[in-house]
């Protein structure tokens, strides 16, 4: 992936516009990381309102998505949900036509399903939403329970931040766990938010400090080379393994066993990128258990082997010996 053209409308949501420029527009060639041809388009050039009062100034037509690598659709407003602009829509079309990548945030779902590439696809958008979305487009198995959805190449996602999780997974594909990792880092957020996470969190923040399991969750990603049932992480963190089980459902928005199976091949992503371990002795660090079951999850969640991984992704200058 080398260009992304953003499309932005009038009365765009200015927060899923910016963390879009803020995933692909910066220039991070100094953390070593590639930098993308960014551009910002738009069906008529010039100036563009915002819903927030203000306008921004876009010179590019949407001459420039017609050939790029990946086009992302930002929000538009609900009153033009059932008067897509046909400009807009006939881009996305094209882009999932000649396989490139399509991402949208929020509502901007909605012009992807208006271009009809949704029918037949599984897809989100944010939660308040997803009952028109059924109803405006019955042939799109809209869920709107997890924080994004990939179908092929075509990848829908939640509101807010849930945008920003998704531009993360597109990154960690195209780039690597590693160099993932690093545009998370820099920009200060969590680069290991599930898709399947839930949408919304009970309980964003702890009820009191000593109820926190952040220390829980730290210890397992240490000692993910272990089984970690679910009864000892509620015996570290002094409850019941229900309660436990329902407090991290509330405030991860997923269970147990599927953030550490998450975890787990984030891991092995990792070493594969890194090191010149073996399969098994990777599976047995990342608590898989056996070379088998690695393939298995990698398959599962990213759709492709351990090998076909590390021969993509593996840093070549300075491995981590085997020996």
């Amino acid at each position: 992936m080398k260009t992304v053209a953003v499309v932005v409308q009038e009365g765009f949501a200015p927060f899923e516009f910016g963390l879009a420029c803020e995933a692909f527009g910066l220039d991070r060639r100094d953390d070593g990381v590639p930098s993308f041809d960014f551009r910002i388009v738009t069906p008529e050039p010039g100036l563009v309102p915002s819903n927030m009062g203000f306008s921004i100034t876009v010179d590019h037509d949407l001459s420039f998505a017609d050939e790029a690598d990946l086009v992302v659709v930002t929000p538009i407003p609900r009153a033009t949900w059932g008067a897509i602009d046909e400009r807009a829509g006939a881009v996305v079309r094209r882009a999932a036509e000649r396989g490139a990548w399509v991402l949208t945030v929020c509502s901007g779902a909605f012009v992807a399903a208006a271009a009809g590439v949704l029918d037949g696809r599984r897809a989100t958008t944010h939660w308040m939403y997803a009952d028109t979305m059924r109803r405006m487009y019955p042939r799109i198995d809209v869920d709107a329970d997890v924080l994004f959805v990939q179908d092929g190449r075509i990848i829908t996602s939640a509101g807010t931040a849930a945008g920003l999780d998704a531009c993360l997974h597109l990154l960690r594909q195209e780039l690597g766990a590693e160099m993932a990792n690093q545009i998370a880092r820099r920009m200060v957020v969590a680069p290991q938010r599930d898709g399947g996470q839930a949408q919304f969190i009970l309980n964003p923040l702890p009820e009191a400090a000593g109820l926190s399991l952040a220390p829980v969750a730290d210890w397992a990603l240490e000692n993910l080379h272990r089984e970690l049932p679910v009864e000892e992480l509620a015996q570290r963190a002094h409850m019941s393994p229900r309660t436990f089980a329902r407090r991290f459902k509330a405030d991860y928005g997923t269970t147990p066993a599927a953030w550490l199976g998450r975890q787990r091949v984030i891991q092995a992503q990792r070493l594969l990128e890194r090191t010149d371990w073996g399969v098994d002795r990777i599976a047995a660090d990342c608590g898989f258990g056996s070379a088998a079951v690695l393939r298995q999850n990698f398959a599962r969640v990213l759709g492709l082997s351990p090998a076909a991984y590390r021969a993509r992704f593996a840093c070549v200058d300075e491995p981590v010996s085997a020996a």
